[in-house]
């Protein structure tokens, strides 16, 4: 069952990621840049994912994905953790949002961390 202490994990194994707890909840960093966190209830997470691909990421899956009017303007999406198939599935969404927040450097230096890619590829 992929849980808050799953997603910690994942998020942790990536370079540079920082948690730091903001608004009451843990939030990681890379950089300094905030991509992904896990809301108090505990029930999805929230990851980086432009404007322009939301809606077409919750129409396919609604299950899956939402946007609470209060992040409406945001280029955020919230994934509920119950409807994820697999820890590879997980993997590669948290990885897709730290990718976009992740400077330059990083993400040249990790070409192998990427959606699809095997964990240490």
């Amino acid at each position: 069952m992929i849980d808050a202490e799953v997603v910690r994990r994942v998020a942790m194994s990536f370079p540079e990621t920082v948690e730091k707890e903001a608004w009451g909840m843990p939030t990681f960093r890379v950089a300094g840049k905030m991509y992904l966190t896990i809301p108090d209830d505990e029930t999805s997470i929230a990851v980086r994912c432009p404007r322009q691909e939301r809606g077409e990421l919750i129409a396919a899956e609604p299950e899956k994905f939402w946007v609470p009017p209060h992040e409406a303007s945001s280029a955020w999406v919230r994934v509920r953790l119950g409807a994820l198939e697999d820890l590879d599935e997980l993997r590669d969404i948290v990885v897709d949002s730290w990718r976009q927040a992740a400077p330059d450097r990083l993400t040249e230096k990790y070409p192998g961390l990427r959606p699809g890619a095997a964990p240490g590829e």
